[in-house]
């Protein structure tokens, strides 16, 4: 009995994965070729890894920045359904209606008060 080991090289997340280390190896190389650049500039190779880290620093600052922008987006938009959907829009205030009341047929309020002119002496 044999023990073969089943590898799925086509599954998708195995190519992401080689994908984003061809991703990260490159960035790497073109990483080294700056500093590289910035030395035969003339600039100390401290100073290019400090500038390095301060790219990479004020990257992330900005993507940071623009996260925080959509996700107080995002909660409002969430926010912004929710009153909607909570609405209570269909509970609307009666409306004045014609109708027989205590006070005879008029235009009576939702509290049974008569609103429309009416005469009391029925001659």
């Amino acid at each position: 009995m044999s023990m073969t080991t089943n590898t799925h090289n086509g599954r998708w997340s195995h190519r992401l994965g080689r994908g984003a280390g061809r991703a990260w190896r490159g960035y790497l190389r073109r990483e080294q070729r700056v500093a590289g650049w910035l030395v035969t500039r003339g600039v100390p190779a401290g100073a290019a890894t400090a500038v390095l880290w301060i790219v990479k620093l004020a990257v992330l600052g900005a993507l940071l920045y623009s996260a925080f922008w959509l996700a107080l987006l995002l909660a409002f938009a969430v926010t912004a359904a929710w009153l909607v959907q909570h609405d209570d829009s269909d509970q609307e205030e009666p409306q004045p209606e014609w109708r027989e009341g205590p006070n005879g047929f008029g235009l009576y309020d939702k509290s049974d008060w008569r609103i429309d002119p009416h005469v009391t002496d029925d001659d």
